[in-house]
């Protein structure tokens, strides 16, 4: 978070740098953290771990989370096996309720993120994400509306285009597999489903990359680490899991296929806790992420009971006791209306 306002001003980077740097940079994560890093086109916060990464990496990448449970099966010795069955009825429901009323009309998702960091000062994001992939974006309603106006539209990444698709699976198909796709939407450096000599050559090239990487920003390359395994693997295998479906979420939540999909995912990660509770009068249901998988640090996600719309994300770091915050609106629109300036 204390690299979010150094950030602000710093363009997007390339979509084939972003995906290449972002699978890079997974593999120098060290421990599990609970950092908030993204850059302003991005929506979500998810969990970093930016040890040896300085903001010329950030402003380059974005990378992953934190989380813990475990994956389909692959080979033996390979990533761990298959994921238990969905154990979160409540979300189950609503992700059939929310894919049985459909999407709302229109051509395109508008989602107004408001942050709010240690200095308690709103941060408004505005994000246009099309039925065609293309993204709009805006620090207010009229940079929304001058940059759909233009035309200035930002490119659907592969990674984007991974994330969602592995949310319509999730939705439409077998969740297992739609799971495997979402952990690896932005590569697979961590084996997952490989056999134990594939997922060491994956994770050497990942390395590799991360390392070359570091050099090319002039800082030292710490050194390779071993493969993670057992708990340690599962972990930062549903880590990836938990913030690529968040990242899917928030750029696209009112498209109800994707939507639906994010919950039946968000279901199987173990030890995730739904509760009940209500925001302005709407009854709600909050997602907490088991501290365990943050490594001590909570992500508490607050969503409408009756459609699944994100209301609201919650978020302390263990370690300094740092307390972020997001409040979500998510609606249907066309882009002809936001150019005319109708939001």
């Amino acid at each position: 978070m204390d690299l979010m306002k150094n950030l602000r001003d710093v363009p997007s980077p390339r979509p084939e740098a972003y995906d290449r740097a972002r699978t890079a940079l997974q593999t120098a994560m060290a421990e599990p953290a609970a950092t908030v890093v993204r850059p302003k086109r991005r929506l979500s916060w998810p969990k970093v771990s930016v040890a040896a990464v300085g903001a010329a990496a950030v402003a380059a990448a974005v990378v992953i989370g934190t989380s813990g449970g475990s994956v389909p099966a692959g080979p033996a010795g390979a990533a761990p096996a298959p994921a238990p069955q969905a154990v979160e009825v409540p979300l189950v429901k609503l992700a059939s309720a929310v894919q049985a009323a459909g999407t709302q009309p229109g051509d395109a998702s508008l989602i107004v993120n408001e942050k709010f960091g240690l200095d308690n000062k709103p941060d408004l994001n505005y994000t246009l994400y099309t039925d065609k992939g293309d993204q709009f974006t805006g620090d207010s309603a009229k940079s929304l509306v001058d940059a759909v106006a233009k035309g200035d539209a930002q490119p659907a990444t592969p990674y984007d285009r991974n994330v969602m698709a592995a949310a319509r699976l999730a939705a439409n198909g077998d969740v297992d597999k739609a799971r495997i796709a979402m952990i690896t939407a932005s590569g697979n450096p961590l084996g997952v489903g490989l056999s134990p000599a594939e997922a060491d050559k994956a994770w050497a090239a990942a390395q590799a990359e991360t390392a070359e990487l570091f050099r090319k920003m002039g800082k030292p390359f710490p050194g390779p680490k071993p493969r993670p395994t057992g708990k340690d693997l599962e972990n930062l295998i549903n880590n990836h899991l938990l913030s690529n479906i968040k990242h899917a979420l928030f750029a696209n939540a009112a498209d109800a296929e994707v939507r639906a999909g994010v919950l039946k995912l968000y279901a199987t990660i173990p030890d995730m806790i739904v509760g009940k509770t209500s925001v302005d009068g709407q009854a709600a249901l909050s997602l907490t992420a088991p501290p365990a998988i943050l490594d001590g640090s909570t992500d508490v996600l607050i969503i409408n009971a009756g459609n699944g719309l994100p209301i609201r994300e919650e978020i302390t770091s263990a370690e300094t006791s740092k307390h972020y915050v997001v409040n979500y609106k998510s609606s249907r629109v066309t882009i002809a209306d936001v150019a005319a300036g109708k939001i």
